[in-house]
């Protein structure tokens, strides 16, 4: 199963948090770029990559021993964010959008039958992915900033907890940050409610995109009470988040954080309601498309196309024997039918 490592970022940069033993993160000072992100998360998931991951931060761990779920955490508009807890940090290069699409469809077309929590959430955009039979446990998550709003009014809301300081709640960029950090609370409050989710055998993958800090440094500056204030508080989350989900996969979970002051590029996807992200087989299908590759097609088409050959040269073979075939000495039909003539 999969553990998870959790990762955090020191500038634009790549910071793993936490992580089982047998995810082997080295360190060093070795750049990654940002378009490698899903293919780093695939391989701690023990997936395979279309190309090879020419990093020497991961070295490859035992074959039999893949982490429970991965939670990857990507921080925007941040410039450096205090956690010292932390396996290794790594310098991000080229940091382009990305998403973890393509880790979540390999999720859910392995473990189809099984209970795999496939999780994307931008609360920001107002958006919220979900793939699996594990959706009833999160489609009540609130992710619509007028949800939050009133999520954060009820009871076990963060406000009561946290040193708001020079934060205001009525503020409409305090609440967007205090809406992302009240998401994280309420994803470890349902997986310490819904334990079993964390023990099957189905990995689990996480993806949330915070962008709280980047409106705060955008309205106040980046010099300013309340983004100083929000940096130490969101640190201190991030730091507590990534132990409860370390502890709840029984230490065996791998969540990375990446912090970028911004995207060198935007990220367009098209959005989609919870309540209709059931479980489903061909997400394009509405629209038309055709099925999304599959890499195991390669691997498929050779298999029938050389089984196809070969029993084509064994017709070929078997009629050509049975066209030049001799019914007196092949045939012992034929051969007993001429003793018996010859015999009356």
């Amino acid at each position: 199963r999969l553990r998870l490592a959790l990762g955090c970022v020191h500038g634009d940069s790549l910071t793993i948090l936490q992580a089982p033993d047998f995810v082997s993160f080295q360190k060093g000072d070795w750049p990654i770029s940002g378009e490698n992100i899903p293919d780093l998360v695939a391989l701690t998931m023990g997936f395979s990559v279309k190309e090879d991951l020419s990093w020497p931060g991961l070295q490859a761990g035992p074959l039999f021993s893949r982490p429970r779920a991965n939670v990857l955490l990507v921080v925007r508009g941040v410039n450096n964010l205090n956690l010292p807890k932390s396996v290794a940090s790594y310098p991000l290069e080229n940091p382009v959008p990305f998403t973890l699409d393509s880790v979540a469809e390999t999720v859910h077309s392995l473990f189809n039958e099984d209970t795999p929590v496939v999780l994307q959430l931008a609360p920001s955009e107002e958006r919220l992915y979900m793939l699996g039979k594990a959706n009833a446990v999160f489609e009540d998550l609130p992710v619509t900033l007028q949800q939050i709003r009133a999520r954060l009014s009820q009871d076990g809301s963060v406000l009561t907890s946290l040193p708001l300081n020079s934060l205001s709640r009525n503020a409409e960029a305090d609440l967007l940050f205090l809406s992302e950090v009240q998401v994280l609370h309420d994803i470890t409050a349902l997986l310490q409610k819904h334990k079993h989710l964390a023990k099957d055998h189905s990995p689990d993958i996480y993806s949330l995109e915070l962008s709280g800090l980047e409106e705060l440094s955008r309205l106040y500056g980046p010099d300013s009470p309340q983004y100083r204030d929000a940096t130490a508080i969101l640190a201190t989350v991030l730091q507590k988040f990534g132990e409860e989900v370390y502890g709840l996969y029984g230490k065996s979970a791998v969540v990375e954080v990446v912090t970028v002051k911004t995207f060198e590029a935007p990220l367009t996807r098209k959005s989609r309601s919870i309540l209709e992200s059931r479980q489903i087989s061909n997400p394009g299908s509405p629209y038309n498309l055709a099925y999304k590759y599959n890499y195991e097609y390669a691997v498929v088409f050779n298999i029938v196309l050389w089984l196809m050959i070969a029993l084509a040269l064994a017709l070929v073979v078997i009629a050509y024997n049975l066209w030049n075939m001799d019914p007196g000495y092949d045939s012992i039909i034929y051969r007993m039918t001429n003793q018996k003539i010859r015999m009356d």
